[in-house]
């Protein structure tokens, strides 16, 4: 009997009454119930997530400046992410509690002053509330983690971006006081500088002031000396004329005694003269003789005098002389220590006017120095305006934005477990067929024929089955749920070609191992359920499973079938499919043994009817 004739027949086996074709019809839809239905309802649950019911209880007081409480709630209501329901604490944890909501999210009534603490003593993270409950649905108690995360990181944001914006400004009013800083220290600059030179110039006059004082006060001692030795002089000159004048005046008042006694004297002459008998004639003659005596006498005591007075007047010149002398030495004394205080003072406010010359050149320099600086500090800061600053407490307050580049992509949640299901949905619909499909025609086998064309009848047969079945959930895929496929035809072929080795695998199972055979397809179907990584990345899975992953042809097919949909990697589709022809191949190798064991080793066991099929 020739390949398509057993399989004709093993159709009309299948189709010889109503209920045959009823039932093949509906193992027929297997597949195409599993994996539509399934990736109907999940085809995007995310864009549903507007219909969960979510309490929001908002508590928050305010602050005297604002009430962010308020502006979160309304942010959320705006911005219907959920059905946010806006309750009472009691009716939000009775909702809760009886299902009537997936979770609740509470604002506090400090949310607004710990968002403002910062700016205190005691700063404070603001709490944000999420309960769950978990014996309504555990995937809502994630779903409301990543809200509430969502409502922290929006939150911390816009906090953040106010926060940022105070800075800037004042950063701003920082740069302008520095603006005016700098134009003061500028000025402080030239006014040091010119004060410098000033300081300067008088280190300079100081300088010559304190060489003059210094020559002045060593001649002023010179002045000293000299006039001490002059009053000495004059002191002993005044003293010798003191002298002479007393001496004249002895011998002034000697003479003018003599010529004061002349008169008294010619009486005496004139009366001892008579006394003695002498002629008066002869008294005359002798008075006439004695009388010019007396006048010359008289004109001795003339000049005397004149020359007493003389020499009085010259004591007294030479005494006023040494007095005045005295007075010269006293003054030129007075005169040198003044000379050298103020010779010392020169000095003094020459040392002064140099350090107060290095002082102010210190100075000068230094406020060169402030105002570089703050020049600097300008040019640090960066000039602003109110729309540049809003942009920029923006970036600090959200600084990292996420740039998603997908080198292939799924277009939604649904599409991207089309893949694994559709996969699971090809060896479900297999098993499903391997139900009413013989998988190795007795009459064949009694008969002898040939073990390969009785293999090859056997998988072609549920092949041809399962690949009408993959037509059919294409295009449920395609055309009803409205999937995209990069490559339509080339993940149909992948469904074909995997629903054609599963066959080979489940046909093998039942030629060695009957209806046991036919169970371990379901545990295989199960481990591959769970090894696929269809769902969380296969990294994740225990090593024993880890490692079947890698052997299973499942994950294979669910691999291939990603690439092919949304346009990955083609040079790993066709390992994929090496790995999957591989599986085939053997798969067949071992079915054939096996119908060659049947074949040559029939016993009455192997007539008796299977308890499967």
């Amino acid at each position: 009997m020739k390949v398509p004739a057993m399989i004709a027949a093993e159709l009309r086996r299948l189709t010889a009454s109503r209920m045959g074709v009823v039932a093949l019809l509906a193992l027929m839809c297997v597949p195409i119930l599993y994996g539509g239905l399934y990736l109907w309802a999940n085809q995007d649950p995310y864009g549903k997530f507007s219909e969960v019911p979510v309490a929001l209880v908002v508590e928050d007081t305010g602050t005297d400046s604002a009430n962010y409480g308020e502006d979160v709630a309304e942010n959320l209501l705006d911005g219907g992410a959920f059905d946010w329901q806006e309750m009472s604490a009691g009716d939000a944890a009775q909702a809760l509690h009886d299902g009537d909501v997936d979770f609740t999210v509470t604002i506090p009534a400090d949310f607004s002053e710990a968002l403002s603490s910062a700016s205190g003593t005691d700063p404070h993270q603001a709490r944000i509330e999420l309960e769950t409950n978990d014996a309504n649905n555990y995937l809502a108690s994630s779903m409301g983690t990543q809200a509430v995360e969502k409502i922290r990181s929006s939150v911390a944001q816009m906090v953040g971006s106010e926060a940022a914006e105070k800075l800037l400004t004042g950063l701003s009013d920082v740069r302008d006081g520095m603006i005016d800083a700098t134009d003061g220290a500028t000025r402080l600059v030239d006014g040091a500088g010119a004060a410098a030179t000033g300081s300067s110039t008088l280190a300079d006059g100081t300088a010559q002031l304190a060489d003059g004082t210094a020559r002045l006060a060593t001649g002023a001692g010179s002045l000293a000396t000299g006039a001490a030795t002059l009053a000495d002089g004059a002191q002993q000159v005044s003293d010798g004329n003191r002298q002479l004048a007393d001496t004249a005046d002895r011998a002034g008042t000697a003479v003018q005694h003599a010529v004061d006694a002349l008169p008294q004297a010619r009486s005496d002459i004139q009366a001892l003269l008579s006394e003695q008998g002498v002629a008066q004639e002869q008294i005359d003659r002798v008075l006439a003789e004695l009388d010019p005596l007396a006048q010359r006498l008289e004109d001795g005591n003339a000049t005397v005098q004149s020359a007493v007075d003389r020499i009085d007047q010259l004591a007294s010149g030479s005494a006023s002389v040494a007095a005045g002398a005295a007075e010269l030495s006293s003054g030129a004394s007075t005169f040198s220590s003044g000379a050298d205080t103020v010779a010392t003072g020169a000095a003094s406010a020459n040392e002064g006017a140099a350090q107060l010359r290095d002082g102010l050149a210190t100075l000068s320099a230094g406020t060169v120095e402030l105002r570089d600086g703050l020049q600097d500090g300008v040019d640090e800061i960066p000039a602003s305006t109110p729309e540049l600053r809003t942009a920029q407490a923006d970036t600090i307050a959200d600084p990292v934005a996420v740039s998603s580049d997908k080198v292939a992509s799924a277009e939604d949640y649904g599409a991207g477990l089309a893949p694994f299901f559709a996969a699971l949905a090809a060896w479900i619909g297999i098993y499903a067929l391997f139900l009413i499909v013989k998988p190795i025609s007795r009459r064949a086998v009694t008969a002898l024929h040939s073990p390969i064309r009785v293999t090859l009848a056997g998988w072609l047969t549920p092949a041809a089955l399962g690949a009408l079945q993959m037509v059919g959930l294409m295009g449920i895929l395609s055309a009803t749920l409205g999937f995209r496929f990069d490559n339509l035809l080339g993940t149909l072929g992948v469904l074909m070609f995997a629903s054609a080795t599963f066959a080979a695998i489940i046909l093998a199972l039942n030629v060695w191992l009957g209806s046991v055979g036919q169970f371990l397809g379901l545990v295989l179907m199960v481990l591959q359920l769970v090894t696929a990584g269809g769902t969380f990345p296969w990294q994740t899975l225990p090593a024993p499973l880890a490692a079947l992953h890698h052997v299973l042809p499942l994950g294979y097919v669910v691999d291939a079938m990603r690439q092919l949909m949304y346009g990955g990697n083609l040079a790993r589709a066709a390992w994929d499919l090496a790995v999957l022809a591989i599986w085939l191949v053997a798969a067949l190798l071992l079915a054939m043994i096996g119908v060659t064991r049947m074949t040559h080793r029939r016993t009455l066991r192997d007539l008796q009817p299977s308890l499967i099929g």
